[in-house]
């Protein structure tokens, strides 16, 4: 049993124009994104997505969605010829979605990996950033969740698991550890409500805006548990999870915490190993209140009659995937597991003492210490718009104006990745999965690559009447060690096609 497994993390950004709030989001976006690919030599009409196998509208509950009763938010499976959408040479993503610049991170294996290449993400928008700050107004990007009148826009996470695994046993499991853990992953917000008109400060900025226990929608009537069945891999072997109630995190622990632990919980459920019911009563409404309460003292209560608080509520998880990972691992958990269980006991510790102890691994908390030292020095009450102010910054992506980047850079927030690692992660893929072929054919082929998927990449070749798409339904294969050889030994992309062929094996 491990923490590893193949996931990742997409961020659309909040966007704004400065002076001019009226400004067309998605152009600004776009912006965004055609700066950037401008600024890596990225032709989008050369490096757009392959859209032949997307299904947004299969339920993993066992059917599809008729497309005319689906929200126009849900229909991602085509492409709009007026939004930027390019791939990297990271193997990542970065497009317009919903009105917003999204990085959806390459594949990795590891919690570490997760953080490291989000965090690649934020260098890259940061460099959006400054190309278009020489076009005044420019653009400004933020790393947040909300804009604080009305709006959420998504940090997505995916894990792909067993596809024999019962959905509704990650149903029956998932529900109870997400309404509990935003108080190791929130990243905090000034306002209560989705339009953040009630004074006060919460938890998690995502949490208010969701409305049902289980469905496919995104966008409206958000679900706890999302129902989206797109597994960009083999189908009948993989499914790909689908979390949508996570938020941004700038803190290292928090994000390799989100990440991790919802590994090792699935884990669990994959070996039909979690014990006894969690379930909790009025999930969503409790979702909101210990959301609302960074004392943390809200309890919330079980259908077998318990009442714990969520610091509780995630020992038992904890506990129990300590004890799984101790018994399959033979007393020697991985590495990479082992750094998971070791930060999720310690926040767990410093939470359950006093919840300011935890200030440099958990963003909410490391937001409430800012923010109460601007209160306590100008008498402010939670009312004050100062303090969104303050809230905004803190997620901005320029690192001598985003409060988050500061006290990282200052030694107040833990860091686990270092700089040096996230800026070779702009460039550079994680060589164990499919997403090495993926960045490696952009880097050395980018003329001949048309457009990319997670799980392809279409070539046009000299001489060829039609597209060559190469498949890549086994997200851990197409990695470095597999392919590399015949990557970068190929002249071109003719040669590295036939190279292929010849070694009878495609990127799968």
């Amino acid at each position: 049993m491990t923490v590893r497994r193949v996931m990742g993390i997409e961020t659309e950004y909040g966007v704004v124009v400065p002076g001019d709030p009226a400004a067309n989001p998605m152009l600004a976006s776009g912006d965004v994104v055609t700066a950037y690919a401008a600024s890596r030599g990225i032709r989008p009409a050369r490096a757009s997505w392959d859209y032949a196998d997307e299904a947004p509208l299969r339920d993993a509950r066992g059917f599809d969605m008729g497309r005319g009763d689906a929200h126009p938010s849900q229909l991602t499976d085509t492409e709009d010829p007026t939004l930027a959408n390019v791939v990297l040479t990271n193997g990542a993503r970065l497009y317009v979605d919903h009105a917003h610049p999204e990085y959806s991170s390459p594949e990795v294996t590891t919690p570490r990996a997760a953080v490291r290449w989000d965090r690649a993400g934020e260098l890259v928008m940061r460099e959006a950033v400054t190309r278009l700050a020489t076009v005044p107004p420019g653009v400004n990007l933020y790393k947040n969740n909300t804009d604080g009148k009305g709006a959420s826009y998504g940090t997505h996470e995916n894990y792909l698991m067993a596809r024999s695994t019962p959905f509704a046993s990650v149903v029956k499991h998932l529900t109870p550890f997400f309404v509990a853990r935003q108080v190791m992953c929130g990243s905090g917000r000034v306002g209560i409500g989705v339009d953040s008109r009630t004074p006060g400060y919460q938890i998690a900025q995502r949490s208010d805006f969701f409305e049902v226990e289980v469905g496919l929608e995104t966008t409206l009537k958000r679900p706890i548990i999302n129902t989206r069945d797109e597994p960009h891999a083999v189908a009948d072997r993989y499914r790909r999870l689908h979390v949508i109630i996570g938020d941004a995190n700038h803190a290292d622990v928090a994000n390799l915490l989100k990440m991790g632990s919802t590994s090792l919980v699935l884990a669990m459920i994959e070996a039909d190993a979690v014990g006894a019911d969690l379930s909790v009563r009025r999930p969503v409404a409790t979702l909101h209140e210990i959301s609302h309460d960074p004392s943390l003292q809200t309890k919330l209560e079980l259908v077998d009659g318990r009442r714990m608080t969520a610091v509780e509520l995630l020992w038992e998880y904890h506990d129990r995937a300590a004890a799984f990972a101790e018994e399959r691992s033979g007393g020697q958990p991985d590495p990479d597991t082992a750094e998971v269980l070791h930060w999720w006991s310690t926040v767990l510790d410093r939470l359950g003492r006093d919840p300011m102890e935890a200030r440099r691994e958990v963003d909410w908390v490391a937001k409430l210490a800012v923010l109460e030292g601007y209160r306590e020095r100008d008498g402010l009450a939670w009312s004050d718009p100062r303090l969104k102010a303050v809230d905004l910054q803190w997620s901005d992506v320029r690192a001598d104006r985003g409060l988050a980047h500061r006290l990282a850079a200052n030694g107040r927030l833990e860091v686990l990745v270092d700089d040096a690692d996230v800026r070779a992660a702009v460039t550079t893929p994680p060589s164990d999965t499919r997403a090495w072929f993926r960045g490696a054919c952009l880097a050395r082929f980018s003329e001949a690559v048309v457009a990319a998927s997670w799980d392809s990449v279409i070539f046009e070749v000299p001489g060829q009447r039609m597209l060559q798409r190469v498949p890549m339904l086994e997200p851990l294969r197409g990695t470095e060690a597999a392919v590399g050889q015949i990557v970068r030994e190929a002249p071109d992309a003719a040669a590295l096609l036939r190279a292929l062929a010849t070694a009878g094996t495609d990127a799968d």
